[in-house]
């Protein structure tokens, strides 16, 4: 039996055929790059029960479905943008960048393979940093737990 009626459609524009690129590309989000989503997981570990257990069925099913593929081991290096003109010899080393002074004694830099690197001042890149999200075992001597609630103290008997 058919409905009288047209079913009524819903509000608004329809529904994504890419959900997460959508989301992902919508604004800048933290721990996102063009070709990586990064969880730090002492803030995985201390979401709430019910997100856990949700987030824990959807990686089961992501891992069981490209577990066939040839996964390398991901080392995650916290980085932060800097200017080029802000870093040390140290840090110009790690991004792979030489400066050197010309005959005019300008600062000249350059890139690894030579190439000179237009406008400095304004060039950025990343350097690694120290990780400034909380750990669950950096937090394993602090007061209060990772999600801020303070721990209660109890009566002390002498």
């Amino acid at each position: 039996m058919y409905a009288p009626d047209p079913l009524p459609r819903h509000a608004g524009p329809p529904a994504s055929s890419t959900p997460i690129r959508d989301f992902l590309d919508s604004a800048p989000r933290p721990g996102v790059s063009e070709g990586y989503v990064v969880l730090p997981r002492g803030l995985a570990e201390g979401m709430p029960l019910p997100w856990q257990q949700a987030m824990s069925h959807l990686l089961h099913e992501f891992h069981q479905v490209y577990a066939h593929l040839n996964w390398p081991e991901y080392r995650v290096v916290p980085s932060r943008r800097e200017r080029l003109v802000d870093l040390d010899e140290e840090q110009l080393a790690e991004v792979g960048c030489l400066v050197e002074i010309d005959v005019d004694g300008e600062l000249v830099y350059r890139e690894r393979n030579g190439k000179r690197i237009d406008d400095p001042e304004r060039h950025e890149v990343l350097v690694s940093c120290l990780d400034p999200i909380p750990s669950q075992h950096l937090n394993a001597n602090q007061d209060t737990p990772p999600r801020g609630f303070p721990v209660q103290q109890g009566p002390h008997w002498g």
